[in-house]
């Protein structure tokens, strides 16, 4: 899989932008702040409805329009397919293939495939655990888009399960909805529904990923304590034993929907009392472990950074080995590492099929990658 082109109209700093793109290494070298990243961030809108940098789309429209356009070419497999997403803050982001309109953005997923490695992957490992949930649940839907709509149909119920519960709980005290306590029954079954589809592939997806990350760890940081990561439920013990280890039996959606359901019972209380719902997936994360210790807080500035690219690393090689090669996006990464984890990185890199690199300077590069070169500045894109 590779990008043939790449086309933004007011998408962040650039009123328009056109590159031809073509397989292997594509170095774009510029100074700061003149829009690498924000063509690497169009590429991953593309790929996953998401910014790495921002939580909403305001912030991707040029100041003073109304709208973004982001077009590639994708070609897999000889088969070349054209994607165009519209961004309208406030309103539905439209999406067509190959000039034909979609139900819905999110059936674009699937088309196009990238793992980036950006400055912000530190937060994987010091930030709070929404980052870790953010990651995995990108990851899934990389590898099997369906789970787009699983993971939407999850907060959608968990955000009418946390309502009906602010007003039950009120309603103890006699001052709300009479019929609030006698609907969250039926809202429990919505929520292990949604939750066991989403809790299942989720573990899954750790116990396959977890000998890459531990690997691709090993690689970059060899004298290092070993890296591994675990996945850490609400559910506590009630978990099934194995679930989510590589050499476990694989997660049951059916047998987690029975186990959240009882935990909502014993939890329900609590909840009632607090307003919100405490057990689900939405409550869930990610362990980063470097030998027997937490990563977040115990991991050096190095440690951290190794962590971070041993998380993509794996995620790269877990993806290829199932569906064909991700397109790979590198932002601006290799200043920030050192001799071995740039060495690491690069080896990894240059054999992509395609690999996109921002840099601030030529030096930044590694010379595996010196393929394609553009240079941006002042609001154009020339090949160097």
């Amino acid at each position: 899989m590779y990008l043939r082109h790449l086309q933004v109209t007011d998408f962040r700093s650039w009123p328009q932008a056109d590159l031809a793109l073509e397989p292997g290494p594509t170095v774009l070298v510029g100074q700061n702040g003149r829009g690498k990243t924000n063509l690497l961030e169009a590429i991953g809108y593309i790929a996953t409805l998401g910014s790495h940098r921002v939580a909403t789309d305001a912030p991707l429209v040029r100041h003073g329009c109304e709208r973004a356009l982001i077009r590639v070419a994708v070609v897999n497999e000889d088969r070349e397919l054209t994607v165009e997403l519209e961004i309208t803050p406030g309103k539905a982001n439209r999406a067509r293939v190959n000039r034909g309109a979609v139900g819905k953005p999110r059936d674009v997923l699937g088309i196009l495939r990238t793992v980036l490695f950006s400055p912000e992957d530190l937060a994987l490992v010091r930030g709070d655990p929404g980052e870790r949930r953010r990651f995995m649940d990108e990851l899934l839907v990389l590898r099997a888009p369906r789970y787009a709509g699983v993971r939407a149909d999850y907060e959608k119920v968990l955000k009418q399960r946390n309502a009906l519960l602010k007003t039950a709980g009120k309603r103890r005290t006699g001052r709300e909805d009479p019929y609030a306590l006698s609907t969250l029954d039926v809202w429990d079954d919505h929520l292990s529904v949604a939750g066991a589809a989403l809790l299942a592939a989720r573990l899954n997806l750790i116990a396959d990923l977890a000998p890459y990350v531990a690997a691709a760890y090993m690689g970059v940081a060899p004298d290092s304590r070993p890296a591994k990561i675990a996945y850490k439920s609400s559910l506590g013990e009630a978990m099934p034993e194995g679930y989510g280890d590589p050499d476990g039996p694989r997660a049951d959606q059916t047998v987690l929907k029975d186990v959240l359901v009882e935990a909502l019972k014993r939890s329900r209380n609590l909840e009632l009392e607090r307003g919100v719902s405490m057990v689900g997936p939405h409550r869930d994360e990610l362990d980063l472990i470097l030998g027997e210790a937490p990563a977040k807080g115990y991991a050096s500035h190095g440690e951290s950074w190794s962590f971070a690219l041993a998380l993509r690393l794996g995620s790269y090689e877990l993806l290829r080995g199932e569906a064909g090669e991700p397109v790979l996006l590198l932002d601006d990464v290799f200043a920030e590492l050192d001799r071995r984890r740039r060495a690491r990185l690069a080896e990894v890199a240059a054999g992509a099929e395609q690999v996109l690199v921002t840099a601030a300077v030529d030096e930044d590069v590694p010379a595996e990658l010196a393929g394609h070169r553009f240079l941006v500045a002042d609001g154009e894109i020339n090949r160097g």
